[in-house]
């Protein structure tokens, strides 16, 4: 499926830090503050996610109280992989507005006439339309994804590797503490523990990221081959 592409391009700010997130290592996506560029880290991370639009579409609206017209530019677009659901069940693809909880509480009656065109908007293109501020972005499921990440470049054994998912994909759903006495006992202990970060933090392996990590964290494998 090929995206849409934005409908401006993203230059440098002063106002905050900007760049580009390499997403998957496939593209580039443009941030325009730390915020976001977490936002985007989660959102690679989710194997729900297909992919990510930055500055997706052009929103025209009017300030109810000057009668001004004017033109919102919401941050991203997330598009959802379909995996099992039937066609029927496809989700929604997601609009959405970054923006730290300081900053929308402070000016929400302001922001909220171009809000509300978006919320028009979406619904009209089959979508749907969110803020997303810290508590959505850097909470318990963002922590342990920046965990894991210290484990992504590392490398390992291939056939290690595919040993451990092989007991995982036959068991359905197994705990750390199952792989680590099954494939990676004694002195290899240590090393079996970053081996099965690596192998979450490249989503070789899948769990409730929401739930803090432990020796009985469940894991399974969400594509095997």
């Amino acid at each position: 499926m090929k995206l849409p592409a934005s409908v401006r391009k993203i230059g440098p700010t002063r106002r905050s830090v900007s760049g580009y997130h390499a997403f998957r290592g496939e593209e580039s996506i443009a941030f325009e503050s730390t915020l976001e560029r977490d936002f985007l880290i989660r959102a690679e991370f989710d194997l729900d996610v297909l992919g990510v639009i930055s500055q997706p579409c052009e929103i025209p609206f009017q300030n109810p109280i000057t009668g001004r017209c004017y033109t919102y530019t919401p941050d991203y677009l997330v598009y959802y992989q379909l995996g099992n659901r039937h066609y029927e069940d496809y989700p929604k693809p997601l609009l959405v507005e970054v923006k730290p909880q300081a900053a929308w509480r402070k000016q929400w009656r302001d922001w909220l006439p171009k809000w509300k065109a978006a919320l028009r908007y979406a619904k009209d293109q089959g979508w749907t339309f969110r803020l997303a501020d810290e508590s959505r972005i850097r909470d318990a499921t963002f922590d342990n994804i920046t965990f894991l990440m210290r484990y992504k470049r590392m490398t390992f054994s291939p056939e290690e590797s595919q040993e451990v998912l092989k007991t995982a994909h036959k068991m359905g759903v197994v705990t750390l503490d199952y792989l680590l006495a099954r494939h990676f006992m004694g002195i290899y202990r240590a090393e079996g523990i970053s081996h099965l970060w690596h192998l979450l933090a490249t989503r070789q392996l899948d769990c409730h990221m929401a739930l803090p990590f432990s020796p009985f964290t469940e894991v399974w494998v969400p594509n095997y081959e």
